[in-house]
């Protein structure tokens, strides 16, 4: 099953590679209670589901997030989007059952939610430390593929 949702928020992807990291999911995402450990693009996390492994992986226009050891085989993106009418973000969603319990499907519709609500409040926080006048890093280079 698929699942995705849109945001109408000015981050390049670039700035979803610098900005979106394991070490910093608990603020992008409220489905994500908290951090448990992170070692570079591999961490812990407890989230709505329980604990899992997440794994970070650089991709075109964005980053891609698996939980390796979910049953579901649960992975989702986070992408820049030039839809024609401005900049967005997308969040796409899998899992590798083409049916599943109405109750996770509902968790999974929350996740996404909160991963909307997110992105808007996260590019607020963004532009209030650029206006702080913290530099901003440098542009991340595309190293998938």
């Amino acid at each position: 099953m698929e699942f995705l949702v849109h945001s109408e928020v000015p981050l390049s992807a670039a700035g979803i590679q610098r900005h979106i990291r394991i070490d910093n999911l608990p603020d992008w995402c409220a489905s994500i209670d908290r951090l448990l450990s992170h070692d570079g693009e591999r961490g812990s996390i407890y989230c709505l589901w329980g604990e899992f492994r997440v794994h970070r992986e650089v991709i075109r226009d964005g980053v891609r997030f698996t939980l390796p050891g979910c049953p579901n085989a649960l992975q989702w993106t986070v992408t820049a989007v030039d839809a024609g009418h401005g900049p967005s973000v997308s969040v796409h969603l899998t899992i590798n059952r083409s049916h599943h319990e109405e109750d996770f499907i509902e968790s999974i519709e929350q996740f996404l939610a909160d991963w909307q609500s997110g992105l808007e409040q996260g590019v607020k926080r963004l532009h209030a430390d650029e206006d702080r006048g913290e530099p901003d890093e440098g542009d991340c280079a595309p190293w998938y593929g």
